[in-house]
């Protein structure tokens, strides 16, 4: 926790010029240095499994934002099936990376913060998929995290998330989650539709993830 040293009256509310409020939990990991580096072992070159077995066996349509896009492989696999696909990453070099691939739809790609959204964004997407952005952030902003999803999303709206349960590793990213963590987390704002282990994953994730579908409250 950040100790407000301010000595400004405590009448003053936080965020004015003579009381700044405390910085929000920081992510430790500068996502830009390490797609320069090549330091990606996330990134497998296609599709999540889960997502393409999805995609055979059920429509996604309308407007879907993909945060942590990466290289875009599951903008592109989305995108295909005919939706609008947005995908948003902090990092430029990632982006770069997508836009080289030949377009499979009318995706596009935008450099930005999910905390940070443009209020033009609030409820204009039809569905989220999640794959390796709840995972990568900072266990501390989860629940910043599904405000965030629930913000940009229609009422009724789908999520589509590829959870990691167990992710392998003794200090994350990725950071792993289970399954009371994310029911507490979503219960609030998303009604659970299905939730299923996949059938397939990438070498060396099986038996690690769980996949969900959920629907935005009213």
């Amino acid at each position: 926790m950040n100790a407000n040293t301010s000595s400004a009256s405590p009448s003053e509310p936080p965020g004015s010029a003579n009381n700044p409020a405390p910085d929000p939990v920081a992510d430790p990991v500068n996502w830009e240095a390490r797609y320069v580096a090549g330091d990606t072992p996330w990134d497998k070159g296609c599709a999540a499994p889960p997502l393409t077995d999805f995609l055979a066996r059920h429509p996604i349509s309308g407007r879907v934002l993909v945060p942590g896009c990466g290289p875009g492989h599951d903008v592109r696999a989305i995108s295909s099936k005919g939706a609008e696909v947005t995908g948003l990453d902090l990092s430029e070099t990632a982006l770069r990376f997508a836009r080289d691939f030949p377009t499979a739809g009318s995706e596009i790609y935008e450099q930005g913060d999910l905390f940070a959204l443009p209020k033009e964004w609030e409820g204009q997407f039809d569905w989220v998929f999640e794959h390796t952005c709840f995972c990568a952030i900072p266990p501390e902003r989860r629940a910043d995290y599904v405000s965030a999803v629930s913000r940009v999303l229609k009422p009724g709206g789908h999520y589509l998330a590829i959870f990691f349960l167990d992710p392998g590793v003794e200090q994350g990213p990725p950071h792993g989650a289970n399954r009371e963590e994310i029911e507490h987390l979503f219960k609030g704002s998303f009604e659970l539709i299905e939730e299923w282990l996949p059938s397939s994953a990438f070498e060396g994730r099986e038996g690690q993830e769980i996949c969900q579908l959920r629907r935005r409250r009213p």
